[in-house]
């Protein structure tokens, strides 16, 4: 029996639908900046630098004299990138090797856990730096060395799920029927198993989005002169006390970002699991 959504669940949850708003208008500033932004992102206008909000200029302009708007929309397309190539690497291979190591068990299955805590003992920022050392620091390597990190996030994920799902009945009836492991984790466990790991691909898209801010705050990520949240921070740094909005906005547009997803997710996983809010609240 597949697991489903509780539509009116998630309707009457503040939460999910406070982190639907979020997510909504973070997706739509990614895809509106892709066909149009008040302004060029690398227009430089000295004689305007640190001005403040205006009809021209919404956000008001960097030190630079950069238009902030634009900056953000295009900051927002770029950590959307991001986080998109990064989840699906981590989503694609490591809930096939989750699913593997549940179907074939064995060595297999030690094999694939023991792999996934050595990646584990190497979190995002240390890979990254380890990566850019070798080929140089750019957004390419960082959304590899994010998307490395979350393998054994969804390899771990997938394999308890499907660990679970292989203990019914009707998956061990699959396979007394004459089918084999993977045609039974194709028919029956992957579907049972995808709203649990749509609910860890919204949670990890927000480390993503976070892991790369953090990287482009350390000069690792997204390079000058393309628009980076973090990259804007980094730059704001040294002009706080005279425009403190300069990091203030970007710092804000990360927050909610990551804000916005990860209450998506957690409405996401009350609503395929009411239990899962009933032991909260018991706790509570």
């Amino acid at each position: 029996m597949r697991a489903a959504v509780n539509t009116a669940r998630l309707c009457r949850n503040p939460g999910f639908l406070a982190g639907a708003v979020l997510t909504g208008l973070l997706v739509l500033t990614g895809l509106v900046s892709l066909v149009w932004t008040p302004h060029a992102f690398d227009a430089v206008a000295i004689t305007q630098r640190m001005q403040g909000p205006s009809v021209a200029h919404w956000l008001g302009t960097d030190h630079f004299g950069r238009d902030i708007a634009t900056r953000l929309m295009i900051g927002a397309r770029n950590s959307l990138m991001v986080g998109l190539v990064a989840v699906g690497i981590g989503l694609v291979a490591g809930a096939t090797l989750g699913l593997l190591a549940a179907a074939r068990g064995g060595w297999v299955d030690d094999l694939v856990a023991r792999g996934a805590d050595i990646v584990f003992a190497f979190p995002a920022i240390v890979s990254a730096i380890l990566i850019t050392a070798v080929f140089g620091p750019g957004a390419i390597n960082a959304i590899i060395a994010i998307g490395i990190f979350n393998v054994p996030v969804f390899a771990r994920v997938s394999r308890g799920a499907a660990r679970q799902i292989w203990g019914l009945e009707y998956a061990r009836a699959g396979v007394a029927t004459g089918k084999s492991s993977m045609l039974v984790t194709r028919d029956h466990v992957l579907p049972n198993i995808a709203p649990v790991l749509t609910v860890q691909a919204t949670i990890q898209f927000a480390v993503a989005i976070l892991a790369e801010a953090a990287l482009a705050y350390l000069g690792l990520g997204t390079q000058p002169p393309a628009p980076s949240w973090g990259r804007m921070l980094f730059d704001a740094q040294t002009f706080m006390a005279l425009d403190p909005k300069l990091a203030i906005l970007p710092g804000l547009a990360i927050a909610l970002a990551v804000l916005g997803l990860n209450l998506l997710g957690d409405g996401l996983r009350d609503g395929l699991d009411p239990r899962l809010r009933a032991e909260r609240m018991g706790r509570a």
